[in-house]
């Protein structure tokens, strides 16, 4: 968790708010994979990519 509050800190302080969405749409994609890793629905998934 202190890794995201000092990332929240340098966006801040470096006014680098355009950031969030890029890591938030990152985060979410690899929460996607990790969780169809192992269902019926993974080879659905991957064709998105």
């Amino acid at each position: 968790m202190s890794f995201l509050a000092e990332l929240w800190q340098f966006m801040k302080v470096r006014k680098k708010f355009w950031l969030a969405p890029i890591i938030l749409t990152l985060l979410l994609l690899g929460g996607l994979i990790v969780l169809t890793q192992g269902s019926a629905v993974a080879p659905f998934i991957y064709t998105l990519f």
